[in-house]
Protein backbone atom coordinates (compact mmCIF):
# COMPACT_ATOMS: atom_id res chain seq x y z
CA UNK A 1 0.00 0.00 0.00
CA UNK A 2 2.79 2.59 0.57
CA UNK A 3 4.43 1.43 -2.64
CA UNK A 4 1.05 2.37 -4.40
CA UNK A 5 0.93 6.11 -2.48
CA UNK A 6 4.51 6.98 -3.51
CA UNK A 7 4.26 5.98 -7.22
CA UNK A 8 0.63 7.80 -6.84
CA UNK A 9 2.53 10.67 -5.16
CA UNK A 10 5.05 10.77 -7.60
CA UNK A 11 2.43 11.36 -10.94
CA UNK A 12 1.34 14.05 -9.51
CA UNK A 13 4.49 15.40 -8.75
CA UNK A 14 4.90 14.94 -12.54
CA UNK A 15 1.78 16.04 -13.66
CA UNK A 16 2.25 19.39 -11.72
CA UNK A 17 5.77 19.55 -13.14
CA UNK A 18 4.54 18.78 -16.51
CA UNK A 19 2.21 22.00 -15.91
CA UNK A 20 4.79 24.21 -14.73
CA UNK A 21 6.68 23.53 -17.50
CA UNK A 22 3.63 24.27 -20.08
CA UNK A 23 2.53 27.21 -18.07
CA UNK A 24 6.31 28.99 -18.44
CA UNK A 25 6.37 27.68 -22.28
CA UNK A 26 3.07 30.14 -22.83
CA UNK A 27 4.30 32.60 -21.45
CA UNK A 28 7.59 32.32 -23.44
CA UNK A 29 5.80 31.99 -26.25
CA UNK A 30 3.83 34.87 -25.88
CA UNK A 31 6.62 37.28 -24.80
CA UNK A 32 8.42 36.35 -27.80
CA UNK A 33 5.51 37.33 -30.25
CA UNK A 34 4.95 40.52 -28.40
CA UNK A 35 8.92 41.60 -28.53
CA UNK A 36 8.44 40.72 -31.74
CA UNK A 37 5.54 42.18 -33.05
CA UNK A 38 7.09 45.77 -30.86
CA UNK A 39 10.04 45.65 -32.43
CA UNK A 40 8.01 44.87 -35.56
CA UNK A 41 6.37 48.03 -35.30
CA UNK A 42 9.28 50.20 -34.42
CA UNK A 43 10.90 48.88 -38.19
CA UNK A 44 7.52 49.68 -40.14
CA UNK A 45 7.63 53.17 -38.63
CA UNK A 46 11.22 53.76 -39.19
CA UNK A 47 12.38 52.17 -42.57
CA UNK A 48 10.61 53.86 -45.28
CA UNK A 49 12.16 51.26 -48.05
CA UNK A 50 9.51 48.71 -49.11
CA UNK A 51 12.46 46.34 -49.59
CA UNK A 52 14.33 47.09 -46.80
CA UNK A 53 11.38 46.75 -44.46
CA UNK A 54 10.30 43.40 -45.46
CA UNK A 55 14.25 42.09 -45.17
CA UNK A 56 13.94 43.73 -41.17
CA UNK A 57 10.59 41.61 -40.48
CA UNK A 58 11.70 38.34 -41.78
CA UNK A 59 15.02 38.52 -39.99
CA UNK A 60 12.87 39.54 -36.28
CA UNK A 61 10.34 36.32 -37.38
CA UNK A 62 13.83 33.98 -37.98
CA UNK A 63 15.64 36.07 -34.87
CA UNK A 64 12.19 34.92 -32.70
CA UNK A 65 11.58 31.58 -33.92
CA UNK A 66 15.49 30.59 -33.53
CA UNK A 67 15.37 31.78 -29.50
CA UNK A 68 12.27 30.59 -28.50
CA UNK A 69 13.23 27.00 -29.91
CA UNK A 70 16.35 27.43 -27.44
CA UNK A 71 14.65 28.83 -24.82
CA UNK A 72 11.41 26.22 -24.81
CA UNK A 73 14.39 23.35 -25.33
CA UNK A 74 15.88 24.87 -22.29
CA UNK A 75 12.96 24.24 -20.05
CA UNK A 76 11.76 20.76 -21.48
CA UNK A 77 14.98 19.51 -21.40
CA UNK A 78 16.69 20.07 -18.13
CA UNK A 79 18.23 16.65 -17.64
CA UNK A 80 20.47 17.26 -20.79
CA UNK A 81 24.41 18.89 -20.06
CA UNK A 82 23.39 21.03 -22.71
CA UNK A 83 21.39 23.01 -25.42
CA UNK A 84 24.33 21.33 -28.14
CA UNK A 85 23.24 17.77 -27.17
CA UNK A 86 19.47 18.44 -27.27
CA UNK A 87 20.01 19.98 -30.79
CA UNK A 88 21.69 16.69 -31.94
CA UNK A 89 19.55 14.59 -30.91
CA UNK A 90 16.43 16.57 -32.53
CA UNK A 91 18.41 17.01 -35.83
CA UNK A 92 19.39 13.14 -35.79
CA UNK A 93 15.68 12.33 -35.46
CA UNK A 94 14.55 14.71 -38.37
CA UNK A 95 17.14 13.28 -40.71
CA UNK A 96 15.60 10.03 -40.08
CA UNK A 97 11.76 10.57 -40.16
CA UNK A 98 11.30 13.68 -42.40
CA UNK A 99 13.40 13.84 -44.75
CA UNK A 100 11.50 16.28 -47.09
CA UNK A 101 11.35 18.97 -44.31
CA UNK A 102 14.46 18.94 -43.63
CA UNK A 103 15.99 18.98 -47.30
CA UNK A 104 14.09 22.11 -47.11
CA UNK A 105 15.35 23.73 -44.34
CA UNK A 106 18.96 23.04 -45.61
CA UNK A 107 17.55 24.74 -49.13
CA UNK A 108 16.85 27.48 -46.89
CA UNK A 109 20.33 27.60 -44.80
CA UNK A 110 21.38 27.52 -48.84
CA UNK A 111 19.13 30.07 -49.52
CA UNK A 112 21.06 32.75 -46.63
CA UNK A 113 24.29 31.24 -47.23
CA UNK A 114 24.85 31.04 -51.00
CA UNK A 115 22.16 34.06 -52.03
CA UNK A 116 21.66 32.07 -55.29
CA UNK A 117 18.30 34.90 -55.46
CA UNK A 118 16.82 37.57 -53.40
CA UNK A 119 12.98 38.71 -52.89
CA UNK A 120 12.66 40.88 -56.26
CA UNK A 121 15.06 38.77 -58.55
CA UNK A 122 13.01 36.55 -61.91
CA UNK A 123 14.30 33.24 -62.11
CA UNK A 124 13.69 30.00 -63.29
CA UNK A 125 13.88 26.51 -61.33
CA UNK A 126 13.14 23.47 -63.20
CA UNK A 127 9.99 24.25 -65.25
CA UNK A 128 8.83 27.35 -63.23
CA UNK A 129 10.00 30.88 -63.94
CA UNK A 130 8.48 34.52 -62.18
CA UNK A 131 9.69 36.41 -59.93
CA UNK A 132 11.21 35.67 -56.32
CA UNK A 133 7.82 37.71 -53.74
CA UNK A 134 8.79 35.50 -50.59
CA UNK A 135 11.38 33.26 -48.60
CA UNK A 136 10.65 31.04 -46.09
CA UNK A 137 11.92 28.64 -44.02
CA UNK A 138 10.36 25.66 -46.05
CA UNK A 139 9.25 27.33 -49.61
CA UNK A 140 10.40 30.16 -51.26
CA UNK A 141 7.24 31.83 -54.04
CA UNK A 142 7.29 33.20 -56.93
CA UNK A 143 4.88 35.51 -59.19
CA UNK A 144 4.62 33.03 -62.51
CA UNK A 145 5.65 34.55 -65.72
CA UNK A 146 4.95 32.63 -69.46
CA UNK A 147 2.90 29.99 -69.15
CA UNK A 148 0.00 30.17 -71.04
CA UNK A 149 0.75 34.28 -71.38
CA UNK A 150 2.64 34.67 -74.22
CA UNK A 151 6.01 36.04 -73.95
CA UNK A 152 7.56 37.50 -70.49
CA UNK A 153 4.91 38.52 -68.65
CA UNK A 154 2.81 37.93 -65.73
CA UNK A 155 0.44 34.96 -65.16
CA UNK A 156 -1.14 35.82 -62.12
CA UNK A 157 -0.80 32.55 -60.30
CA UNK A 158 1.66 32.88 -57.20
CA UNK A 159 3.31 29.41 -57.48
CA UNK A 160 5.38 27.98 -53.85
CA UNK A 161 8.46 25.72 -54.53
CA UNK A 162 9.75 23.71 -51.66
CA UNK A 163 13.30 24.78 -50.73
CA UNK A 164 14.81 21.17 -51.24
CA UNK A 165 14.27 21.76 -54.87
CA UNK A 166 16.89 24.05 -54.95
CA UNK A 167 19.82 20.45 -55.19
CA UNK A 168 17.40 18.96 -57.35
CA UNK A 169 16.73 21.70 -60.58
CA UNK A 170 18.65 23.68 -62.32
CA UNK A 171 18.64 27.39 -61.66
CA UNK A 172 18.32 30.34 -63.88
CA UNK A 173 18.69 34.38 -62.58
CA UNK A 174 17.53 36.48 -65.39
CA UNK A 175 18.81 39.58 -63.30
CA UNK A 176 21.34 38.84 -60.30
CA UNK A 177 24.76 38.76 -62.54
CA UNK A 178 23.60 40.42 -65.46
CA UNK A 179 20.20 42.65 -65.72
CA UNK A 180 20.33 42.50 -69.13
CA UNK A 181 19.06 39.69 -71.81
CA UNK A 182 20.08 39.47 -75.49
CA UNK A 183 16.69 39.06 -77.47
CA UNK A 184 15.69 38.28 -81.07
CA UNK A 185 13.66 39.72 -83.70
CA UNK A 186 13.34 37.51 -87.09
CA UNK A 187 11.42 38.67 -90.36
CA UNK A 188 11.51 36.86 -93.10
CA UNK A 189 11.45 38.50 -96.81
CA UNK A 190 10.82 36.98 -100.55
CA UNK A 191 13.47 36.15 -102.27
CA UNK A 192 12.82 38.19 -104.57
CA UNK A 193 12.85 41.21 -102.09
CA UNK A 194 15.75 43.53 -101.94
CA UNK A 195 17.28 42.00 -98.81
CA UNK A 196 20.40 44.51 -98.65
CA UNK A 197 17.85 47.27 -98.27
CA UNK A 198 15.81 45.36 -95.53
CA UNK A 199 18.72 44.55 -93.56
CA UNK A 200 19.88 48.03 -93.88
CA UNK A 201 16.15 48.93 -92.07
CA UNK A 202 16.25 46.73 -89.74
CA UNK A 203 20.00 47.89 -88.43
CA UNK A 204 18.81 51.09 -88.41
CA UNK A 205 15.33 50.42 -86.40
CA UNK A 206 17.47 48.33 -83.77
CA UNK A 207 20.29 51.13 -83.19
CA UNK A 208 17.24 53.24 -82.57
CA UNK A 209 16.30 51.46 -79.47
CA UNK A 210 19.75 50.67 -78.49
CA UNK A 211 20.30 50.92 -74.77
CA UNK A 212 22.25 54.37 -73.51
CA UNK A 213 26.05 54.43 -73.42
CA UNK A 214 25.59 54.73 -69.61
CA UNK A 215 23.69 51.53 -69.82
CA UNK A 216 25.85 50.14 -71.40
CA UNK A 217 28.68 50.94 -69.17
CA UNK A 218 27.28 49.26 -66.37
CA UNK A 219 26.90 46.08 -68.60
CA UNK A 220 30.45 45.78 -69.30
CA UNK A 221 31.42 47.11 -65.21
CA UNK A 222 29.69 43.79 -64.16
CA UNK A 223 32.83 41.75 -65.48
CA UNK A 224 34.73 42.51 -62.34
CA UNK A 225 32.57 40.55 -60.66
CA UNK A 226 31.37 38.13 -63.00
CA UNK A 227 33.53 36.55 -66.03
CA UNK A 228 30.90 38.02 -68.63
CA UNK A 229 32.63 39.52 -71.55
CA UNK A 230 30.92 41.31 -74.92
CA UNK A 231 33.03 43.01 -77.38
CA UNK A 232 30.18 44.80 -78.58
CA UNK A 233 26.62 45.58 -77.21
CA UNK A 234 25.48 47.24 -79.99
CA UNK A 235 22.41 45.43 -82.04
CA UNK A 236 23.67 43.26 -85.38
CA UNK A 237 21.48 41.56 -88.43
CA UNK A 238 22.08 37.85 -89.23
CA UNK A 239 21.27 36.80 -92.69
CA UNK A 240 20.19 33.39 -93.19
CA UNK A 241 17.81 31.50 -96.10
CA UNK A 242 14.71 30.16 -95.03
CA UNK A 243 12.34 27.61 -96.69
CA UNK A 244 9.94 30.70 -98.29
CA UNK A 245 12.21 33.63 -97.81
CA UNK A 246 15.09 35.29 -96.77
CA UNK A 247 15.35 35.09 -92.91
CA UNK A 248 16.75 38.29 -91.43
CA UNK A 249 17.35 37.74 -87.72
CA UNK A 250 17.74 41.39 -85.49
CA UNK A 251 19.65 40.59 -82.19
CA UNK A 252 20.30 43.29 -79.86
CA UNK A 253 19.97 43.63 -75.95
CA UNK A 254 17.19 44.77 -73.40
CA UNK A 255 16.34 44.69 -69.69
CA UNK A 256 15.46 41.36 -68.65
CA UNK A 257 11.67 42.53 -68.17
CA UNK A 258 11.69 44.42 -71.29
CA UNK A 259 11.21 41.40 -74.18
CA UNK A 260 8.01 41.78 -75.01
CA UNK A 261 7.90 45.61 -75.40
CA UNK A 262 10.73 46.19 -76.92
CA UNK A 263 9.84 43.70 -79.89
CA UNK A 264 6.63 45.49 -79.93
CA UNK A 265 8.20 48.75 -80.88
CA UNK A 266 10.86 47.04 -82.97
CA UNK A 267 7.85 45.45 -85.07
CA UNK A 268 5.91 48.59 -85.47
CA UNK A 269 8.37 50.96 -86.51
CA UNK A 270 9.84 47.90 -89.13
CA UNK A 271 6.50 47.03 -90.52
CA UNK A 272 5.97 51.49 -90.92
CA UNK A 273 9.38 51.08 -92.52
CA UNK A 274 8.65 48.39 -94.90
CA UNK A 275 5.13 49.28 -95.84
CA UNK A 276 6.99 52.10 -97.57
CA UNK A 277 8.89 50.61 -99.99
CA UNK A 278 8.11 48.41 -102.95
CA UNK A 279 11.04 46.51 -103.46
CA UNK A 280 10.67 44.55 -100.15
CA UNK A 281 7.66 42.50 -99.16
CA UNK A 282 7.36 39.98 -96.19
CA UNK A 283 6.93 36.39 -96.99
CA UNK A 284 4.54 33.57 -95.54
CA UNK A 285 3.34 30.39 -96.22
CA UNK A 286 1.88 29.72 -99.36
CA UNK A 287 0.56 26.61 -101.50
CA UNK A 288 0.69 26.35 -105.27
CA UNK A 289 -0.96 23.83 -107.59
CA UNK A 290 0.09 22.51 -110.80
CA UNK A 291 -2.31 21.62 -113.40
CA UNK A 292 -0.14 19.63 -116.17
CA UNK A 293 -2.44 20.00 -118.87
CA UNK A 294 -2.39 23.60 -118.75
CA UNK A 295 1.23 24.23 -117.80
CA UNK A 296 1.89 21.86 -120.57
CA UNK A 297 0.10 23.89 -123.55
CA UNK A 298 1.39 27.26 -122.27
CA UNK A 299 4.71 25.94 -122.36
CA UNK A 300 4.37 24.88 -125.85
CA UNK A 301 2.83 27.87 -127.16
CA UNK A 302 5.76 29.77 -125.47
CA UNK A 303 8.28 27.80 -127.28
CA UNK A 304 9.87 29.40 -129.90
CA UNK A 305 9.51 27.63 -133.68
CA UNK A 306 13.16 27.06 -135.15
CA UNK A 307 12.16 25.02 -138.31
Amino acid sequence: MRDVLESAASVWSDLGLVEIRLAETLILIGLLVVARSMLSRVVNRRVQDVHARYHWNKALSYAATLIGILLVGRIWFVGFRSVATFMGLVAAGLVISLKEPVMNMAGWAFLLWRRPFVVGDRIQVGEHAGDVIDRRLFQFSILEVGNWVDADQSTGRIIHIPNGRLFTEPQANYTKAFPYLWNEVSVTITFESNWREAKRLLLEVGERHRMGPELERQVLARSDEYPIFYSTLAPAVYTRGGEYGIVLTLRYMCGARQRRGTEQVIWEDLLDAISARDDIDIAYRTQRFFDRSTEVRTLRRAEPDLS
